[in-house]
């Protein structure tokens, strides 16, 4: 037995409520694993706050990221006691995720926990390190490199653009953050930022074509704030867009791309490849200073979860959120 937020709907009423629950209820799968970490991300807020039609099908267990050691196993490349991550994979979407003392997947949707990293760790970084991770992955594939300029960076202060901002100011990058939040400001720069931008300057009204500012970007927001961003990209520069937190609209024109040669680059966490998560993980393991995961990690209790979603979707949360599920199982 053991606990689970648990999310259900009956008659169109949704409500949230920790349960306990036994091995008997999780899904199908492989793999048992003992949870020893979770976390609380945008994605996890919309389905318990129930503001996105988020959740596939109910009852679920939200939790779309975890950390922790394999219980039991019938898949080849895991046995009792392999220290484990998952991301994504529609886990706390269609298959129940994390916030649970236990779950039940597929072993193909598991990455074994990089050297160097605790499962504590592997939380702090989550699916939105590993995010921002594969974006600056896809930024190197087009050719960005360091000498070539700044690279903007908007909503610096949340989870993936925090681990961005680490990321790219480690290889040495100039980071010019995107906040709304100007008092973060002394945060962002410990995290390596060069300049800060106050997000209501991409937010006005979107011209085709701006003051060539940046060599490239990593995108979360989406709407008004990467169109304004895409018109300030300079020639054949790209931007990585892995968010829609500002909205799903994209009201810009062509002339970034046609007369600037400007590519936008979309970066998708939760279908990836096992190949390009092992890589992003092996890299996030290496070139992350852990020694800043504390500074931008807020660790709440599992039973304060529920109450926390609000305050996420209003912007009242720095960095990453890390719940402790069997922290001594780690």
């Amino acid at each position: 037995m053991t606990d689970a937020i648990l999310i259900e709907k009956t008659d169109d009423a949704q409500t949230v409520s920790i349960h306990t629950i036994d091995d008997s209820d999780l899904p199908e799968g492989d793999v048992l694993v003992d949870v020893a970490w979770s976390t609380l991300n945008y994605k996890d807020a919309l389905a318990i706050t129930g503001k996105a039609p988020v959740v596939r099908k109910f009852p679920m267990v939200p939790g779309i990221d975890f950390s922790g050691g394999v219980a039991e196993s019938s898949h080849p490349d895991f046995k009792p006691g392999d220290k484990v991550v998952l991301n994504g994979w529609g886990v706390g979407e269609g298959h129940w995720g994390g916030l649970a003392g236990r779950a039940r997947v597929k072993g193909d949707w598991l990455v074994p926990l990089p050297d160097g990293l605790s499962a504590r760790q592997a939380m702090v970084i989550g699916t939105a390190g590993y995010t921002a991770m594969l974006c600056v992955m896809a930024l190197e594939r087009q050719g960005v490199r360091p000498t070539d300029g700044p690279v903007v960076v908007s909503g610096a202060a949340g989870g993936v653009g925090s681990v961005a901002t680490m990321l790219l100011s480690a290889r040495g990058y100039e980071v010019a953050a995107i906040t709304g939040r100007p008092s973060e400001g002394d945060y962002l720069k410990k995290l390596g930022a060069s300049t800060i931008v106050e997000r209501s300057q991409l937010e006005g009204k979107v011209r085709p074509l701006g003051k060539e500012l940046w060599a490239a970007g990593i995108d979360v927001a989406g709407s008004t704030v990467l169109a304004n961003m895409l018109a300030s990209i300079r020639y054949r520069g790209s931007v990585a867009c892995c968010g829609l937190a500002a909205g799903m609209d994209l009201p810009s024109s062509v002339a970034p791309f046609i007369l600037r040669g400007v590519s936008l680059i979309g970066v998708d966490s939760v279908m990836c490849p096992l190949q390009e998560r092992r890589e992003a993980w092996k890299r996030l393991a290496q070139e992350l200073d852990l020694t800043l995961l504390d500074s931008i990690s807020t660790e709440i209790g599992f039973e304060d979860v529920i109450g926390v979603a609000p305050r996420f979707l209003a912007g009242e949360v720095r960095g990453r959120i890390v719940v402790p599920v069997n922290p001594s199982l780690a």
